[in-house]
């Protein structure tokens, strides 16, 4: 029986010694991938790059001492210590995680998150036993082995459930630009070839989809549900005399607007009829505008005073200029170039949303404009990285190229979708190359859901991009993609006014 004994725990001995090794030694040859995967870790990732050496290192310290003799027994108890860490890891993926991701591949690339748990659980019983074995030989020791081994256990226990609690909070609080990606967040279902690449989102209604073109501003595209059929839809004005700039379309069912800030006009029309009246003329420019409840009109404009851009309420049936809301946006530069970002209202929940293009930051606003919160993407550009001249106009330009943090987003049932411009730490560039990304927040609270990729066609990324209940809509030059969104997305999803912090 001794012989036996003795012949399993050299069988363990070395059985760690070459998984260890082998281990250590994969995630060398592949370390790129390695980081990456453990970057997109939801438990942590906030930790990606402390750990991934520290593992390596740990598994060849580990591998060492199990072959000496005299410190074998440290050996074990520090396997021991390794083990159970990964297994209290996968038990927190599988019970605990909002993402369930696919198994990371490596030494045992074949087996999912359960079959490694249970392989996991073998190798911590194995190295129990041969603890208690080589103990056994000695007197009186069992009351300390049993001890050891629980200290063994529980600091495990604890130091991986301590990183996970604190890299959750730096992801959804305080993230340090690491992206946590959704485990099939969509699912392509159809796609049809637009006639041109100038096309954008004019709106929807129910399942139907309606596309404006920049090219030909007074035609609207609809789009039937099954992706099979389309009508080419040609708007009349009330007005042909004015000099129209740049106008553009919005569906507000049953309604469709059609109006060109630079002129300024406003004309809205019956989708049945097509034929558009004025019902604002020369009394606001705007650079933005999106209609919060008719007559009203949130819209962005320039202040005559200072020449910074500013927020404003339009009501076209009030005879007064629009009001205007000067301490909303926040000057770090120039009050223009560093305020610039995109304006959206939330239809579900009534919210405004201000998204900065230049920083990591968006304003949510009820319908009267008050704020209500302030949030932060998780890129690290907290200010605007311009640099711009003032011309002897009182206009300014920029004198160097910008960093944009964020190219477009939208707003739908208190969550953010937000097109990001920049790729995160750890992320694979050949993936970033080949994708664009989609960094989703809550509007009602402060919280970082997660990120997705979207892949390019034909090389050409995402130009716009539309959510509805259950489908993403997104254009890419002349492609028009629908993707199912699965319950990795719309379990987020919240309606209402009313703020809803419960939820989570």
């Amino acid at each position: 029986m001794k012989k036996q004994y003795h012949y399993f725990v050299v069988f363990s001995i070395y059985f760690h010694v070459l998984l260890f090794t082998y281990a250590a030694v994969s995630k060398l040859l592949d370390f790129e991938n390695f980081q990456i995967q453990l970057a997109q870790s939801p438990l942590l990732s906030a930790f990606a790059g402390f750990i991934s050496y520290s593992v390596i290192f740990i598994e060849f310290i580990i591998a060492v001492i199990l072959c000496i003799p005299r410190i074998r027994l440290l050996g074990l108890y520090s396997s021991l210590f390794l083990m159970m860490g990964f297994s209290i890891y996968i038990y927190l993926i599988l019970n605990f995680s909002d993402f369930v991701p696919c198994s990371c591949g490596g030494i045992l690339e074949k087996l999912g998150w359960h079959e490694h748990l249970i392989f996991n659980l073998i190798c911590v019983l194995i190295l129990l036993l041969s603890i208690f074995i080589i103990e056994k030989s000695k007197e009186n020791r069992l009351k300390r082995t049993l001890l050891f081994t629980l200290l063994t256990i529980v600091l495990s226990t604890i130091t991986i459930y301590s990183l996970f609690l604190q890299s959750e909070f730096i992801i959804k609080k305080e993230n340090n630009f690491t992206r946590r990606m959704i485990i099939n967040p969509i699912d392509e279902k159809q796609s049809i070839t637009l006639k041109n690449n100038s096309y954008y989102f004019a709106g929807h209604h129910q399942s139907e989809i309606y596309l404006g073109n920049r090219e030909y501003p007074l035609q609207l595209l609809k789009i039937t549900p099954d992706f099979l059929a389309s009508e080419n839809l040609i708007i009349r004005l009330d007005d042909y005399k004015t000099q129209y700039k740049s106008l553009r379309l919005q569906i507000k069912y049953p309604n469709f607007y059609v109006y060109d800030g630079r002129v300024p006009i406003i004309l809205r029309g019956d989708l049945k009829k097509l034929f558009a009246k004025t019902i604002s003329l020369d009394k606001a420019y705007f650079s933005q505008i999106t209609i919060v409840e008719y007559p009203n009109f949130a819209i962005r404009t320039l202040n005559s005073k200072n020449r910074e851009l500013v927020l404003g309420n339009l009501n076209i049936n009030d005879s007064k200029e629009p009001y205007l809301y000067p301490n909303i946006l926040q000057k770090q530069v120039d009050g223009f170039f560093d305020c610039d970002g995109i304006l959206l209202f939330d239809e579900s929940t009534k919210k405004l949303i201000y998204l900065y293009y230049y920083r990591n930051q968006f304003i949510v606003m009820d319908k009267f404009m008050d704020v209500l919160h302030q949030f932060n993407t998780i890129d690290t550009y907290r200010t605007a990285q311009i640099k711009t001249q003032k011309l002897s106009t009182g206009f300014h330009k920029m004198s160097a190229p910008p960093t944009k943090v964020n190219r477009n987003a939208f707003a739908f049932k208190n969550l953010l979708f937000v097109h990001s411009n920049l790729i995160g730490k750890h992320e694979s560039r050949q993936e970033w190359k080949n994708s664009s990304v989609i960094d989703v927040y809550k509007t009602n609270e402060k919280r970082y859901i997660g990120s997705f990729y979207i892949p390019k066609k034909e090389n050409f990324s995402v130009s716009d991009f539309m959510v509805t209940d259950h489908y993403l809509y997104v254009i890419m030059n002349h492609h028009l993609i629908k993707y199912q969104l699965t319950k990795s997305i719309t379990k987020y999803f919240v309606s209402g006014e009313a703020e809803n912090l419960s939820l989570e």
